[in-house]
């Protein structure tokens, strides 16, 4: 028999059942400033440029980016995502966690296959079966795993590139660019992204998995701590991550810009642990920047971006299909033909001009196209 509650004592709150139906405005807000800095740094392998190779206004396109850019918003974008399946996990459980990323890996799927190489939804919905290991951490758990393994993974990156430049191995730097030929068919492209789906996929996992994870299980300190949802709260918290984060950040960005000016193998490998753990640096500091925004009610112009972080999955799709449709040889056939001012200034247009677009969808259907087919299937109504 359990004791009655207090006259003045509100009942406890349980959790509600399917998909969330109130939005806080600052993860919106920091969805769709990531989907916009994502998609400036994705113009260079849409576009096929290297990026050593930039001169003039193109190196200035690729400095701005590097410092900005680079690495920044994708870390942004992974915490989000550790923050959002962490509290779905917390709030409707295992089988509607398991259902959604299944769901998600099946689009991610189809989007690499059919539209682009670079898809980031499949590796992240595998990832995130390793979160279901982290669900009775505290938050103290989740920071150290965190550090260890973020620590253990730039590490690693660092040592490799340090070997590599001490051995003064003179192979060109790699591109990662895919390989795509003049007069491809779309057929003949899907073909080779399908035979290489599988094997990119458990290799991105291997590789980046450690360092996603961690960059997930920040994510999920944000939402036990209630960062985003309840930002004035921690008002000395985002403060301090704007400053240090940038204070630490930029310099970092400024050394990937270097970085990427030298075409040696060795620091096309050094590059890679810069470019993340600074972009993890300016992503807190951007954080912290927004979020005090948000506290104080100065977003300003950033509101607008709001309504593309609600529908982040179908502009993200867009935007792939977009770009591939001007640089791919099936379509437009620009590929290796732009340096990076005018990629990246296409990549701005087309980011900014989906904001009005997704307001106006938002107004009339209330959720994006993809958006809703996934709750259909996850949610079963």
């Amino acid at each position: 028999m359990t004791a009655p509650l207090p006259p003045d004592a509100a009942p406890p709150e349980l959790p509600e059942r399917g998909p969330v139906k109130t939005r806080a405005p600052l993860p919106d807000v920091l969805r769709g400033v990531a989907l916009l800095g994502i998609l400036l740094v994705n113009a260079q392998d849409f576009a096929g440029f290297r990026e050593w190779t930039q001169t003039g206004a193109d190196r200035a396109a690729q400095v701005l980016t590097d410092v900005l850019a680079n690495g920044r918003f994708i870390s942004i974008f992974a915490m989000l995502f550790g923050w959002g399946a962490s509290g779905l996990l917390q709030r409707q459980g295992l089988v509607v966690f398991v259902r959604r990323h299944l769901v998600l890996l099946a689009v991610g799927s189809l989007h690499f296959v059919l539209v682009w190489h670079g898809d980031i939804i499949s590796l992240y919905a595998v990832l995130a079966f390793a979160l279901l290991a982290t669900a009775r951490l505290t938050v103290r758990g989740l920071l150290t795993l965190a550090a260890v393994l973020g620590a253990w993974w730039l590490g690693l990156g660092l040592l490799e590139g340090f070997a590599a430049q001490a051995q003064g191995l003179e192979a060109s730097r790699f591109t990662g660019l895919p390989a795509l030929f003049s007069g491809e068919s779309y057929a003949q492209v899907v073909a080779e992204r399908g035979a290489g789906f599988l094997g990119d996929l458990i290799g991105g996992s291997l590789y980046n998995g450690a360092w996603l994870l961690a960059l997930f299980c920040l994510g999920a300190v944000a939402g036990r701590t209630g960062l985003l949802l309840r930002p004035h709260e921690h008002v000395r918290l985002l403060r301090g991550l704007a400053v240090w984060g940038l204070l630490v950040g930029l310099p970092l960005g400024a050394l990937l810009a270097w970085l990427n000016t030298r075409g040696d193998y060795a620091s096309g490998l050094i590059a890679i642990p810069v470019r993340m753990g600074g972009g993890l640096a300016s992503a807190l500091g951007y954080v912290g920047v927004i979020g005090l925004l948000t506290v104080r009610d100065r977003l300003g112009p950033l509101r607008a971006f709001a309504a593309g972080g609600r529908v982040a999955m179908s502009n993200y799709m867009a935007q792939s299909l977009i770009m591939t449709a001007v640089f791919y040889p099936y379509a437009g056939a620009q590929f290796g033909q732009w340096g990076a001012a005018s990629a990246v200034g296409l990549a701005l247009a087309v980011g900014l001009l989906q904001l009005p677009i997704s307001a106006w969808w938002l107004r009339r259907f209330g959720t994006g196209p993809l958006e809703w087919l996934v709750r259909r299937v996850v949610y079963w109504r």
